[in-house]
């Protein structure tokens, strides 16, 4: 029996967090389903919170491998103007210099991010309320052992003795197992926008959805 438990995230965690996050961003499955390059969306999504504000994230691990992670950031604005000063610069001069792969795949995916944009798709929180945001993701193989909750945990009470006001996530109406989490520990729906794109995918209507918690 593999002992299971929750720490803070270090440096030489990064390999295994990044794989596990190409590998479960498709609902659970590899990001190669609708993008040819993992790269891509790991430095777009996930370099920020290992690289710069990596004392807000946690891993999850079986002995001594890590299976799942939560990466956190604690003021929003801040993260916003991080990222624009670098991160963006980095995304946007390798994908001048070729560094990355766009295919079908990710054309289709890029355009049907913009086109959710256009809509009016994406949902948004209150940064005054809930200036905190998060990510999870738990290696697929390690689902149902309690490790996201224990993440969860670990993370809202650090939050909390930082003295946040409450923390958001974005997440969509196909990670029912997730959404359940979350309403379990607390969080309520903010906002929901049906989503065309993931529709159009899966055949059936999908809902974005952000959820907020108050903490203090």
């Amino acid at each position: 029996m593999s002992k299971l438990f929750v720490r803070p995230y270090q440096f030489k965690d990064r390999e295994a967090v990044l794989r596990i996050g190409a590998d479960t961003a498709f609902f659970g499955a590899p990001i190669e389903a609708y993008m040819e390059d993992r790269n891509v969306f790991l430095e777009a999504f996930y370099a920020y919170y290992t690289d710069i504000e990596p004392e807000h994230a946690w891993v999850a691990c079986a002995d001594e491998t890590v299976v799942g992670f939560l990466t956190g950031c604690v003021d929003s604005h801040i993260h916003d103007r991080r990222y624009v000063r670098f991160i963006l610069p980095g995304l946007v001069s390798k994908a001048l210099r070729g560094k990355y792969r766009f295919g079908r795949r990710s054309i289709g995916y890029l355009s049907g991010l913009l086109g959710g944009w256009l809509r009016g798709e994406f949902t948004h929180a209150d940064l005054e309320t809930y200036p905190a945001h998060l990510h999870i993701n738990v290696d697929s193989n390690w689902r149902g052992h309690g490790l996201g909750q224990r993440l969860m945990d670990a993370y809202l009470q650090q939050l909390r003795k930082l003295g946040v006001k409450g923390v958001y996530l974005d997440t969509t109406s196909l990670n029912e197992a997730a959404c359940r989490l979350y309403e379990k520990i607390g969080f309520r729906i903010l906002d929901a926008r049906p989503d065309r794109f993931w529709a159009k995918w899966f055949g059936y209507p999908v809902e974005n959805r952000c959820y907020g918690l108050r903490l203090i």
